[in-house]
């Protein structure tokens, strides 16, 4: 499948959902590719930057935060929200490990384990539970 097609096919399920979240996050390793950056060589990592560049995506990045995987999530959600604003009840995040969906979730994040990384139905499973949850909160 093309860059194009991917990109449209992505456009058209954010178009279906009439509440998104203000930050969605995903964890890198498992997650946007399939391998731990730790076993890679520099010549065959893989870069962020190339990857939004190529899709077209590096105006949607609010910020890129790498952090060691050995860090805890919740540590790093912490900084994301200092560092943007966003609470994390407005957050979508995305990662291949349940303790961190777990441990995300109960900052009141909307977190979607992924089994084989993010694919479109992965997104879209994502945008429904974030609506799902919000609609939750806007009727307590």
């Amino acid at each position: 499948m093309g860059d194009e097609k991917v990109k449209a096919d992505a456009l058209q399920v954010i178009g279906m959902f009439s509440v998104l979240p203000r930050l969605v996050v995903f964890d890198l390793d498992y997650t946007l590719w399939p391998f731990y950056c730790e076993c890679r060589s520099k010549r065959e990592m893989p870069s962020l930057k190339c990857i939004s560049r190529k899709l077209s995506l590096k105006s949607m990045f609010a910020a890129q935060e790498i952090y060691s995987s050995w860090s805890h999530k919740t540590e790093h959600f912490q900084r994301i929200h200092l560092r943007t604003g966003v609470p994390f009840s407005s957050m979508l995040f995305f990662d291949d490990e349940d303790r961190n969906i777990h441990a995300v979730s109960k900052m009141g994040v909307t977190s979607i384990l992924v089994g084989n990384g993010v694919n479109l139905g992965e997104f879209r499973k994502g945008l429904v539970k974030f609506s799902e949850n919000f609609d939750a909160t806007e009727n307590k």
